[in-house]
């Protein structure tokens, strides 16, 4: 809850771009090890652009899909929704879906799974068990891809 709250506040302010990074379920280790992280945006049209940067830099992520289409299953008769569902299956989607409810503003967001936050034996460029997954990643984002301005050209 704390997650939505602080992307409402911050698109409110217009950036250019949102990046944040959370575990969300823990769904993911599942559907990807932790040899790769998760990704969600409300931006489908990045994920060959988010793949990409994590083959580049050597913190692969593997984006997923989040939408309205999912929201049927978070429905509440008591709340406006429901960050999670007790049915099985799908709960990062489902998560990522939820967060996606609380960027106004059409603003361009990507979160970041941190899946690959520990892996036995390291991962990539770093050899020790907490990978520090994240900072190469979203220099790379940044530097290299632009993202910045990916909504201005």
């Amino acid at each position: 809850m704390v997650l939505a709250d602080t992307l409402t506040l911050a698109s409110r302010e217009r950036p250019k771009v949102m990046i944040d990074y959370a575990t969300l379920t823990g769904a993911v280790v599942n559907a990807l090890t932790t040899r790769y992280s998760g990704v969600f945006t409300n931006r489908s049209d990045w994920h060959p652009r988010l793949k990409r940067t994590g083959q580049k830099c050597g913190e692969r992520v593997w984006p997923f899909p989040i939408g309205k289409e999912f929201l049927e299953i978070l429905k509440s008769d008591v709340a406006d929704i429901q960050q999670c569902s007790a049915a099985p299956g799908g709960d990062h989607i489902l998560a990522g879906s939820f967060l996606a409810e609380f960027v106004e503003n059409d603003t361009p967001w990507v979160h970041v799974d941190l899946a690959a936050s520990n892996h036995k034996g390291g991962l990539a460029h770093v050899p020790t068990e907490i990978t520090g997954f994240g900072v190469r990643y979203t220099l790379s984002l940044v530097l290299d891809e632009k993202i910045l301005q990916a909504d201005n050209e």
